[in-house]
């Protein structure tokens, strides 16, 4: 196993953050990793944003969660050790690491780059721990290198957020000519408009928030649209090809599906708890659609990477140190982070 400073100099127990029960503060916490895998690598972690995501887990909204919990899947950091069998990475790359850290490569997904849609997949902070700590280790499949032009700093939520609000435009084929609607200018559609903007699509970000509507342009959205103006939603019925929901909140999705054109579709990344109900005609008439997904296969992170960096896109962070972890949570907590916190080491 080629590591660097193996024995000495390689730490025997990880330190990390971590809920011991559900909406527990966190509090620092050590633990053993065990032997290296032969396909692993281990990331001495840099930074990792924090999720919406990081604190339904915490939470146990989604009723998976296992205590002690260290939550964080946005990692950013160095490789030091890798097994004998790991590929594609070495010791001493910058890499990230986001929700996923290994699939199978055996299943039908995997044999045909879908790994985000594989059937066993590991997921970094669901029965494992993650990356509110100095170290990770996962499938060198899932550690992605850093291309040149991305600052560190803000490359992390790329890795969850970025990856989410990317993958839906190369899975259903958005087209630069689309008309393409946000739901929500948070973590996730901060990004999704930057993307979309980049994409050649005209983008209307739909918010409650009018204090948001200055910012949501200024990230590349070409029309901003309150929610909760029922005049202006109806005034744009049956204009939009696309619109991307990156809320977790239940909304009158009845009222988005009548901006459809055509063939148009309503699809899902934010984990939204509630059922969505809507009536089967709002479906029929305009053969319109409803979907989601999740992140995005290892191919498409590397795209959605090289795009970035072509295209300047990168989170608007807030970098605080580790050590603030629980401040940082409340912050979040609060609906006030623009728009997505960094933690660094």
């Amino acid at each position: 196993m080629a590591e660097i400073g193996r024995g000495e100099g390689m730490p025997e127990s990880f330190h990390a953050w971590a809920a011991f029960a559900t909406g527990a503060r966190l509090q620092p916490f050590s633990y053993q990793p065990g032997d290296l895998g032969p396909e692993q690598v281990q990331i001495r972690i840099e930074s990792c944003g924090i999720c919406h995501s990081d604190l339904s887990m915490i939470d146990n909204e989604w009723g998976n969660s296992v205590f002690p919990l260290v939550a964080g899947h946005e990692v950013v950091g160095v490789v030091e050790a890798a097994g004998d069998f790991a590929k594609g990475v070495k010791v001493g790359d910058r890499v990230g690491l986001g929700w996923f850290a290994g699939s199978c490569m055996s299943c039908q997904p995997c044999l045909s780059g879908r790994h985000n849609l594989c059937g066993s997949a590991e997921q970094t902070i669901v029965g494992r721990h993650g990356g509110f700590a100095d170290r990770v280790r996962c499938h060198w499949s899932w550690a992605i290198r850093l291309p040149d032009g991305l600052d560190p700093r803000k490359a992390g939520p790329l890795f969850c957020g970025g990856i989410t609000v990317f993958a839906p435009l190369v899975d259903f084929g958005v087209k630069p000519t689309d008309r393409v609607g946000v739901i929500g200018i948070g973590g996730l559609g901060h990004l999704a408009i930057q993307f979309l903007s980049k994409w050649g699509c005209h983008v209307t970000a739909f918010t409650s928030n009018a204090d948001k509507a200055d910012e949501a342009k200024s990230l590349g959205a070409h029309a901003v649209v309150d929610s909760r103006d029922g005049g202006a939603m109806k005034s744009l019925a049956g204009t939009f090809d696309f619109i991307l929901s990156t809320v977790n909140v239940a909304l009158d999705w009845t009222a988005y599906l009548e901006l459809l054109a055509p063939d148009g579709r309503l699809h899902f990344v934010g984990a939204v708890l509630d059922p969505v109900a809507v009536p089967a005609f709002a479906l029929i008439g305009g053969r319109k659609r409803i979907s989601g997904s999740p992140l995005g296969s290892i191919a498409t992170v590397v795209d959605m990477l090289d795009f970035s960096a072509r295209h300047g896109i990168a989170a608007r962070t807030e970098n605080v140190p580790m050590g603030d972890v629980n401040a940082a949570l409340d912050h979040l907590r609060s609906g006030k982070a623009r728009y997505r916190i960094v933690l660094e080491n």
